[in-house]
């Protein structure tokens, strides 16, 4: 496995001082999709075409969590950069990417914690730049530090989200319910962006992970042939011709 969010993962595991255990399970894990060997679903993984780029920055240990869905964003988009975050320090790569002049940056972050001015809701057309869309991977109160911490973010629009449903992912809770995964906020990036088939692809794989995860941790056998693998292997069939 050779995307941004894998190098990172390497990078944390370098400098960890014990091996990281994810809890609930000592099991030895697929380490190409972070699930048990008898649930893998390497062979699952989609990868789409888009135009869009995605930017994770990731808090302290959330790139070696097995249920981390930044993980998800990085097999199917091409273009996803990740980036460890420190409140003292910035990866210059980091700084280089939202410099970049091909790229227009948006940050998605809720509307209601951020000056008006900075609040946008739709992806617009910009002449010669594709969108770039940074998401703060981590607990809700993490990324709310991250937002504030962050003085090289300041001067970049703010995309905030209106999803019309609740989310779906079953792995990690939030305290409220509209708060989304990684995974599903990059999905509706994607389709803000026009990249309606990648939305739904990513949509659906997020869906066959959570199934092969939570299969796994309760020593369940997998259904190749339920509605989650028949919709993912259904929306990737166009890729493969």
């Amino acid at each position: 496995m050779s995307h941004a969010v894998a190098r990172l993962r390497a990078e944390r595991l370098a400098r960890s001082v014990k091996p990281f255990i994810a809890r609930g399970s000592r099991a030895p894990r697929c380490p190409n999709c972070r699930v048990i060997f008898s649930h893998c679903l390497c062979a699952l993984r989609p990868q789409v075409p888009t135009s869009a780029g995605m930017c994770l920055i990731m808090y302290d240990v959330e790139p070696l969590k097995p249920s981390n869905t930044g993980w998800l964003i990085a097999d199917l988009v091409t273009d996803t950069s990740a980036f460890g975050w420190s409140r003292t320090e910035v990866d210059p790569a980091l700084l280089a990417l939202l410099a970049d002049p091909q790229w227009q940056p948006y940050v998605v972050f809720p509307g209601e914690f951020v000056a008006p001015e900075r609040v946008v809701t739709q992806v617009l057309p910009v002449a010669g730049k594709r969108p770039l869309f940074i998401l703060l991977d981590a607990t809700w109160p993490e990324a709310r530090k991250m937002f504030r911490k962050s003085p090289y973010l300041t001067h970049l629009p703010v995309l905030s989200l209106q999803p019309e449903q609740l989310s779906r992912y079953r792995l990690r809770r939030s305290k409220r319910d509209d708060h989304l995964c990684t995974s599903e906020v990059a999905a509706l990036c994607l389709e803000l962006a026009g990249e309606q088939h990648a939305s739904e692809v990513l949509d659906a794989y997020l869906e066959v992970f959570t199934t092969h995860y939570l299969n796994a941790k309760n020593y369940l056998p997998l259904d190749l042939e339920d509605a989650a693998h028949q919709r993912l292997r259904a929306l990737c069939a166009p890729l493969a011709n």
